[in-house]
């Protein structure tokens, strides 16, 4: 199927998600409001970076995105296409367009199949290969995620490899799809610090030799403005999308109060820059449950600008500055400044 590239490859209207919990004889269910009017869309060879706390609906996105999770409401479209009136061969093209590389490298490969069962099948069964090429086409895409050389790898077993290696097992399978989206949920988190940059430039690269588009999810600020210094930001609070805009200008100017705060809570290793950082830009609360959401703004509980408006609204995001943000104060906000100025520490 021929796309246009004004048309985005997956595009999220108005969805809710809702979880139920407890339904039983003698029990109402619990409704668990996962994703709030989220809009959202990711264009062709386009990076975006979700950001957030955990239980902020990032996963859940994702998993909506990749056909795991079904909306409560909403519209989602692939390619232009209502996601439940998709044609036999529409959905097939979705589900191999769409793929996901996980969190954890070793539950997500079979202890008992090699690389070449793993990588190889799915080709097979979606006849991306055949068992004259299969072997050649294994070699390739192993060579593609620099595992060489691939006859190395080609026979080994999960735990025959390293974490950082088999994390390359699931790009490389992903890619064993020809997908137009890459969904890379916290894809460095449990590898060794010296090898998440090479990964990261691994995804950078794929995207930008082979226009895929990629959707990388993370809670941390450093890789997401690494990764990502040539697309978007979108930023989530408790199922909703708070602020989005261009990485580096977003991080470099955040103005929504929840992303200040989380700017202002990353670490800095330099104990002069540290001790003039500014105070702590949101309030003792703990992250309220999902089982009993705030009304209005949910970030309410949390700020420390909160007015009254705030408490019985839900703000709806508008254009601010180069960035979209939901937030009833943002024009009234003071600048945001990571650190004090020194007229301030005297």
């Amino acid at each position: 199927m021929i796309q246009s590239k004004d048309i985005p490859i997956v595009k999220l209207d108005n969805i809710n998600v809702d979880f139920y919990k407890g339904k039983g004889l003698l029990s109402k269910p619990r409704t668990f409001n996962a994703l709030h009017k989220v809009d959202f869309s990711i264009n062709q060879g386009e990076i975006v970076v979700v950001v957030g706390e955990s239980g902020s609906g990032k996963t859940t996105m994702s998993n909506v995105i990749a056909g795991l999770v079904k909306p409560t409401d909403g519209t989602y479209e692939f390619n232009g296409h209502k996601s439940n009136s998709l044609t036999k061969e529409q959905a097939l093209e979705y589900r191999n367009s769409i793929q996901i590389i996980q969190q954890d490298s070793y539950a997500a490969l079979n202890p008992m199949r090699t690389m070449i069962k793993s990588l190889g099948d799915p080709m097979l069964i979606k006849k991306l290969a055949d068992k004259i090429n299969l072997s050649e086409k294994v070699r390739e895409v192993l060579t593609t995620v620099e595992l060489t050389p691939p006859d190395h790898y080609i026979n080994k077993y999960p735990h025959q490899l390293s974490g950082g290696q088999r994390q390359r097992i699931l790009i490389a399978r992903a890619l064993a799809m020809n997908p137009q989206l890459i969904l890379a949920d916290e894809p460095v988190s449990m590898i060794d610090v010296s090898l998440r940059v090479a990964i990261l430039n691994l995804l950078a690269r794929l995207n930008e030799d082979r226009g895929i588009a990629i959707l990388y999810i993370t809670h941390d600020l450093a890789t997401a403005r690494y990764v990502g210094k040539n697309g978007r930001i979108a930023v989530m609070y408790l199922g909703s999308i708070v602020e989005t805009g261009n990485v580096i200008e977003v991080l470099a100017d955040p103005k929504h109060p929840y992303l200040q705060a989380l700017l202002s809570a990353v670490p800095i290793p330099d104990p002069r820059l540290s001790r003039s950082r500014n105070r702590q830009l949101i309030t003792e609360e703990d992250l309220p449950s999902v089982s009993g959401m705030p009304t209005g703004c949910r970030y309410h509980t949390r700020c420390l600008y909160c007015k009254e408006i705030c408490k019985t609204k839900q703000p709806i995001a508008r254009q601010f500055g180069s960035s979209m943000v939901a937030c009833h104060l943002a024009e009234e906000l003071p600048k945001f400044e990571l650190y004090e100025s020194k007229a301030g520490n005297e």
